[in-house]
């Protein structure tokens, strides 16, 4: 796999966990098990829909670790009986999506065979902050007025 060099720039400091984050994505999207959608569901709020025909509540789990939110789904295979035919396999997967800073997980539901999660993602306040500037002495303007620790 070759490195992707995007956040070897000097004006990105920091973004080291985006560069891991990115290629841990890339390794998960090559699987298309479970389909799904992703919707917006209005200004500040989105929908992932996977279709998750066969599985039972109990067989589910959808879990946030980290900024990661992961769904995995396992179907206890009944052993009790004798198929002629088998074309619905009792399939385990795990699925993960990173999240954005700020967006929360507020709900999961299981309906018809589809499992939709509903993420909320609140407006960003803008906040300017000034920083105080010191000259080489320690001093906060220049003037003498104490020494910053």
């Amino acid at each position: 796999m070759n490195r992707n060099v995007y956040f070897n720039s000097p004006f990105l400091l920091g973004f080291e966990h985006l560069e891991r984050l990115l290629e841990r994505t890339a390794k998960s999207a090559a699987d298309g098990y479970p389909p799904y959608n992703i919707e917006q569901a209005g200004d500040e709020k989105l929908k992932i829909t996977l279709a998750v025909a066969g599985f039972s509540r109990d067989e589910l789990s959808v879990t946030v670790e980290g900024r990661q939110l992961v769904i995995r789904g396992k179907q206890v295979e009944a052993n009790d009986k004798t198929f002629l035919h088998r074309g619905i396999a009792a399939r385990q997967f795990q699925r993960a999506f990173v999240l954005a800073e700020g967006i929360e997980v507020s709900g999961a539901e299981l309906e018809h065979g589809l499992l939709t999660i509903e993420l909320a993602r609140p407006a960003a306040d803008s906040v300017v902050r000034t920083i105080d500037i010191r000259t080489g002495a320690g001093r906060p303007n220049g003037k003498g007025e104490g020494v910053l620790s």
